[in-house]
């Protein structure tokens, strides 16, 4: 029996592309593509799940809303703003929100979004640096998401700025203060970014179309490199059984993955439709328009900004002026120094591993945040040092609602921002080492099984079994620490590499790196005590007989 082919609407459509463009060949080559199945990857993809949902919901809004700060008299639905001046981008935000049918939905879906496209960008790029998956060939990659989310935090900032009420018009004089705190230039960033004196009438105008026009393209743009480059190189995995730098264990791209992404992307837009609906956030109706004379109590910006807030917190008031120019470093240190240590840090950092461990793989199995412990504890410093910065963003709320000083929350992020990042490390690096010789215990004698026995003296013992295959293949995947760079070569002349302070350096940070290593290796017998008291009975068994 032939097979029935497709209707002639349906085939010579697809045979006119085909004959053009060769899609055929093509989709059957992508769409048997492997994917490996883990939680932890669905992290970016909430992210683009979010990125989408925000492209969806931007351009709704925009429909109604006007970017202007002209000045107008307020007559709408919220009867308690009626007959107040305010800019034209608040009333048009407040038309949105009471007039337009679903316009509230849309706005809270809009910034729950972005909250979530933030957290999960921030989330997947832990993920990312503790598995070590930045490492080659995937370096380029990683710099794409630290573009990514810069440009995140700086779209999340613009776009909250737009609707002119007094909780955005804080953050935007925050912001002027900041421009102008850069020493020479300053002045004219402030007047360039504003049109003239703040508040001028021409910022809002200005961020509007960096917020929906150029940040979006240059954010769509990086997450279309961010696709391909990880569709070339294939998408790393986690250690397992059977998993190799050399091959991907997982689900093909069709119909498996894409039935999988396609129920993520509606389980994220659900999520964040339910949570819109029932989760108040930025009511902006509260807080009225912006007046350049007052602020309100207990004010706070979104979560990832919440760093930059807490750095100008707790800075000392320090001031120099020479040559007729006053630099104010208690303004120019917190908005470049923590944002500039972590991201320079984090750009940096594949680069400085490679350089001092000397590893020049291919690596497309993920390491276990425990087999990697400097690395491990340097994220945890990290994660510590946003961590405490962004808790100091509250510190008149923390005082508030703890019945403490504010002057004693201050002095108290102070000294943390400092000694919090040094704990974390220490801790962190100890609790891997102490993980390590756990895992290499386990490959040695064995797990527990659950049975007690007795010998012929009255000792009672466990009795420990081998690792089944998944944890096994787990555990082994640890690479264990790479030799030092030679110092000399057989005459006892200094090799090229150790030679100079830059020699000296990274042959003192590979000691520190490896010192503390624990080799992870299979062992021939690994039933440990279990196999002592086995050759134990077997002697006694034997001393019997004889007798």
């Amino acid at each position: 029996m032939s097979e029935k082919s497709a209707p002639k609407a349906v085939d010579a459509p697809l045979n006119f592309i085909d004959d053009r463009l060769g899609s055929t060949t093509f989709l059957k080559r992508n769409m048997k593509k492997v994917f490996p199945d883990h939680w932890s990857f669905m992290l970016g993809e909430i992210a683009l799940y979010s990125f989408v949902i925000l492209l969806l919901t931007g351009t709704f809004l925009t429909l109604w809303f006007k970017p202007s700060m002209l000045e107008v008299a307020y007559d709408g639905s919220y009867t308690k703003l009626n007959g107040v001046m305010m800019s034209e981008a608040y009333a048009s935000t407040l038309h949105i929100s009471f007039d337009v049918r679903g316009g509230l939905l849309m706005r809270q879906i809009h910034h729950w979004a972005a909250i979530l496209f933030m957290a999960s960008i921030m989330a997947h790029m832990l993920r990312v640096f503790f598995t070590g998956a930045y490492r080659k060939p995937r370096e380029l990659n990683w710099l794409i998401g630290i573009g990514l989310f810069t440009l995140g935090m700086v779209e999340g900032l613009f776009g909250y700025s737009l609707p002119d009420d007094l909780l955005s018009g804080t953050g935007l004089r925050i912001t002027q203060g900041v421009a102008e705190s850069i020493p020479v230039v300053g002045t004219y960033i402030y007047m360039f970014l504003f049109g003239g004196e703040f508040p001028g009438e021409e910022i809002i105008p200005r961020l509007y179309t960096l917020h929906v026009l150029l940040i979006p393209g240059i954010i769509l743009a990086l997450v279309t490199a961010h696709m391909m480059i990880m569709w070339h190189q294939k998408h790393t995995q986690m250690p397992g059984p059977g998993r190799t730098n050399e091959n991907v264990v997982g689900y093909p791209m069709y119909p498996v993955f894409m039935a999988k992404t396609g129920a993520y992307f509606m389980f994220t837009f659900g999520a964040l439709a339910l949570l819109s609906t029932f989760a108040q956030i930025n009511p902006i109706w509260l807080f009225g328009p912006y007046d350049p004379g007052a602020i309100s109590s207990g004010s706070q910006p979104d979560f990832y900004m919440g760093i930059l807030e807490g750095s100008l917190r707790i800075m000392p008031n320090w001031e120099t002026s020479a040559f007729g120019h006053t630099v104010s470093w208690n303004v120019l240190i917190p908005a470049l120094g923590p944002l500039g240590i972590i991201f320079t840090g984090a750009a940096l950092f594949p680069f400085i591993e490679r350089w001092v461990t000397g590893d020049q793989r291919v690596h497309h199995l993920n390491e276990r945040p425990r087999n990697a412990p400097v690395r491990t504890g340097v994220g945890m410093a990290a994660v510590a040092f946003y961590g405490i910065l962004w808790l100091a963003g509250g510190n008149d709320v923390i005082a508030e609602k703890f019945q403490v000083s504010l002057f004693a929350t201050t002095w108290f992020f102070r000294f943390a921002v400092f000694l919090g990042p040094i704990l974390a490390f220490v801790i962190t690096r100890r609790i891997c080492l102490g993980l390590q010789r756990s895992d290499a215990a386990v490959l040695h004698h064995g797990v527990e099984s659950g049975t007690i026995r007795q010998t012929p003296e009255g000792e009672f013992y466990e009795v420990h079994v081998p690792a089944n295959e998944q944890d096994r293949a787990v555990l082994l995947s640890k690479e264990n620490a790479s030799p030092a760079p030679a110092i000399e070569d057989a005459s006892g002349i200094p090799a090229p590499g150790s030679r100079g302070p830059l020699g000296f350096l990274r042959t003192r940070l590979h000691r520190f790196w490896t010192f503390d290593d624990i080799p992870v290796e299979e062992h021939a017998h690994n039933g440990g005590h279990h196999d002592e008291h086995e050759a134990v009975e077997k002697e006694e068994r034997k001393e019997l007989t004889r007798g």
